[in-house]
């Protein structure tokens, strides 16, 4: 039986909750600490290790013998949005009450591990297993924060196994597919900020009427499990030049699972049976490495995102108990959750990579990644924005067959990021929220690669 997420926002990563600033909308971009090292640039024409598989399965045929990589990257995130709410009422007087609403640092650290084996059967195949995530948030405001009323909780868990096969066409080219099951779980939730009670002290006559500040007014969550698939293909221009590219379709799940909280149970403590469609965006990559000298090298990457399809969340209800509409007072066959109005998005990364000696080899890169969220729909669950990109990295080879990567990223949000939301109040007033996103992250990994 699935019991899965109706939310606010969806994110998701492998086996903790994460922050999204370090990739657009929700998506994960750290699948390996070696391609963090040089921003991701050049990635779906790379082969250093078992991890290449998860960006295009086609370069498995660059791989020999049986390969084991496996690494962690930890997510330091720094999210603030400085802000204020208006909460405009004839009750409350002619004049809206303005209440500071800033929030700062609520996105967790988080440890994002991944796991990849690649065997090669014969001169032409070679098949390989990737776990990993391909997107991620979660973000937590406290109960009574003055802007929980447009949610106070976001948060998914998922994992991607990934099966994949590679085929040698000749020496110029291959081509790879392979099989997408993604499980996720997650919550999100919406409460009574505290100003409530100030709105109770100054017109006692509807205390009854509002809720308790702090007290969940939406809360939904569950688990599901859907399939995709990804094509790829490399072309071996000549022995310094190579191109890849990738494409991963996108996933549909159809969330089932159960909703709660007063503005859907009236305060009945039930849950009721719910299910959200949703779909994760297809991407793709197109990727170019360049080996100039026999030490340096230099790689490029055109990433795009199909996040046009995130457009809307709507939660249905075919149970027999069903939330109630408080304005028509009759039963809910579904709620418009949130309109998100994404826009397909862009990323663009260059990094190089410098053999020092037969020990140690270091990397360098940078990306612009554009965010997916237009201004007139950001929110603070998702509060999306352009990033920029600075990485740098390191490769040790250990012993013959161990090599052991590590990286340092540092992302910064640019441009403006307003977040403009307004909520109605019970039909007693009209709540809105504005301010300003400001984010940059941290992300430090390490990946150990083992040639058995």
């Amino acid at each position: 039986m699935k019991k899965t997420l109706l939310t606010v926002a969806v994110s998701a990563m492998l086996f903790g909750a994460t922050t999204q600033v370090n990739a657009a909308g929700f998506q994960l971009a750290e699948y390996s600490s070696t391609g963090l090292g040089r921003a991701f640039a050049g990635e779906a024409a790379m082969a250093d290790n078992a991890s290449a598989q998860a960006r295009n399965p086609a370069m498995l045929t660059y791989l020999e013998g049986r390969q084991l990589s496996a690494g962690a990257i930890y997510i330091m995130p720094n999210v603030d949005v400085v802000g204020d709410v208006s909460i405009s009422s004839p009750i409350l007087g002619p004049d809206p009450v303005i209440i500071a609403a800033d929030a700062t640092d609520f996105a967790d650290s988080a440890v994002v591990p991944n796991f990849y084996y690649s065997n090669q059967l014969n001169d032409n195949w070679t098949w390989g297993l990737a776990v990993n995530s391909n997107y991620g948030l979660a973000t937590e405001l406290d109960a009574t924060h003055p802007a929980s009323l447009f949610g106070n909780e976001t948060g998914i868990t998922t994992v991607e196994f990934n099966p994949n096969i590679a085929y040698k066409v000749n020496e110029a080219f291959s081509v790879g597919a392979g099989l997408r099951v993604v499980y996720g779980e997650g919550h999100v939730g919406a409460s009574m900020p505290g100003w409530i009670d100030g709105v109770k002290q100054a017109v006692p006559t509807l205390a009854p009427q509002l809720p308790d500040a702090g007290a969940s007014l939406k809360y939904m969550e569950g688990d599901d499990i859907a399939l995709g698939w990804q094509l790829g293909t490399s072309w071996q221009i000549n022995e310094a030049h190579r191109l890849g590219f990738a494409y991963h379709s996108g996933v549909e799940l159809e969330l089932d699972g159960f909703a709660s909280g007063l503005l859907y149970d009236g305060g009945q403590d039930v849950h009721i049976e719910g299910y959200l469609p949703i779909e994760l965006p297809a991407f793709a990559e197109l990727a170019s490495h360049h080996q100039l000298t026999e030490n340096w090298a230099m790689h490029a990457s055109v990433n795009w995102t199909q996040w046009s399809v995130f457009d809307e969340l709507v939660a249905y209800f075919p149970g027999e108990t069903k939330p109630i509409d408080s304005t028509t007072g009759l039963p809910l066959e579904s709620d418009l959750v949130k309109e998100e109005n994404f826009k397909d998005n862009w990323r663009f990364a260059v990094g190089t990579t410098y053999q020092l000696n037969d020990k140690w080899l270091v990397r360098g890169g940078m990306a612009l990644d554009q965010g997916a969220a237009q201004d007139e729909y950001r929110s603070t669950t998702i509060p999306d924005s352009d990033r920029l990109w600075f990485s740098a990295g390191a490769g040790y080879q250990a012993t013959k067959n161990l090599t052991v990567d590590f990286a340092l990223t540092y992302i910064k949000g640019v441009g403006d990021a307003p977040i403009d939301e307004t909520q109605d109040l019970l039909g007693l007033a009209s709540v809105n929220y504005s301010g300003d996103v400001e984010a940059d992250v941290w992300l430090a990994g390490i990946q150990l690669s083992y040639k058995m």
